[in-house]
């Protein structure tokens, strides 16, 4: 029996085994971004009825692709994004590549705290800096004193937001019908065909952390096939979901949660959990975005865990006053063009 980067048992060929492949497979991509909604509507939902078909289009690309960069890491033995990276853009450019990941890594741990004071703010009522401070604080005490009870916290969080998203769309599809299949873009519809693409390689990017070295333990191309497969599906129906209940919302465009603004309309009894749910999956992002890059530094600068995470968290708290909204807005798009390069040269390896 093996063990994968997120603990998770990899044994031999079975339907388990790639269950738990496609399992750490969501749990990586579906991210704060995810949680609020505000991702979705930035790359789907806001191009109206145009969403519907890049998020089929999206979760075909998580499936194929995805499986294809766990298949690439598990041939060329890679036990760590650097070393793929390396080998997709050859040497020189690896390298440089590795380097704008770490800024794309500390900007997207900026939009994940920025994303705490949201909620914060838009949903309880409290001060944006609060929120930051106090997500700051516990993220801290996270990294430095131990991150092993760390997953576990995704292990109820995911399948408890993955279970609110199907119940909300089916109460929007029962109080709106199928009004989503007609919604108006906001946002020039030309530029919707672009954000599968744009979508799926910045993701894929980002995953590379957890998805290479866990691919090259499962040394079973069974298993990663139906993995990627399993996962990437899951990926899909959960943007659909998602999708679905935004829809529903009035001027779904200017929240920065809209998420939990359908659940307070839709099942308001639920709404407190719902919330706790979408903090829960941004703090295990911020923590598990500097505990990655902390451990990088550490390794390349040769300075001290405490002096790297404490001028790594004063960075990232920086970026983050900008705001989560507008963070999304900006960044993400130009992330997904950016990493179009590592979509296209994942296309073309054999």
């Amino acid at each position: 029996m093996l063990k994968g980067e997120e603990g998770v048992a990899i044994v031999k060929r079975s339907w388990l085994s790639a269950c738990q492949i496609g399992a750490v497979y969501v749990g990586t991509i579906v991210g704060a971004g995810f949680a609020t909604g505000k991702e979705i509507v930035q790359f789907f939902t806001q191009y109206g009825w145009i969403g519907l078909i890049t998020i089929l289009m999206s979760g075909f690309l998580f499936i194929w692709l995805g499986t294809k960069m766990m298949l690439i890491s598990k041939r060329i033995k890679a036990n760590s994004y650097k070393e793929f990276n390396e080998y997709l853009f050859g040497m020189s450019a690896g390298t440089v590549v590795n380097l704008f990941m770490l800024v794309i890594l500390i900007c997207v741990g900026a939009v994940m705290l920025s994303g705490a004071g949201a909620v914060f703010e838009e949903q309880l009522g409290w001060s944006f800096q609060l929120g930051l401070l106090l997500t700051v604080v516990l993220s801290v005490c996270v990294v430095l004193f131990g991150v092993k009870g760390l997953v576990g916290v995704n292990v109820i969080v995911v399948p408890v937001m993955i279970i609110f998203s199907f119940i909300i769309a089916g109460n929007s599809i029962a109080d709106n019908g199928l009004s989503f299949l007609s919604l108006e873009p906001v946002k020039d519809s030309l530029k919707g065909w672009l954000a599968p693409f744009m979508y799926v390689s910045f993701n894929l990017a980002m995953a590379q952390p957890v998805l290479v070295p866990l691919a090259t333990e499962a040394k079973d191309d069974w298993v990663i096939k139906r993995g990627g497969f399993i996962g990437g599906l899951v990926l899909c129906f959960i943007l659909l979901t998602c999708h679905i209940s935004i829809a529903s919302l009035p001027e779904f465009h200017t929240f920065e949660i809209p998420m939990a603004e359908v659940v307070k309309l839709s099942m308001l009894s639920f709404f407190g959990i719902y919330v706790f749910v979408i903090y829960g999956e941004i703090f295990t992002s911020v923590v598990s975005d500097i505990f990655g890059l902390q451990r990088q530094l550490e390794s390349m600068l040769n300075v001290s865990r405490y002096v790297v995470t404490v001028v790594l968290v004063s960075i990232i708290y920086m970026i983050s006053q900008i705001g989560y909204g507008s963070l999304i807005e900006h960044l993400y798009p130009f992330f997904g063009y950016v990493s179009m390069a590592f979509l296209v040269l994942l296309v073309v390896r054999k």
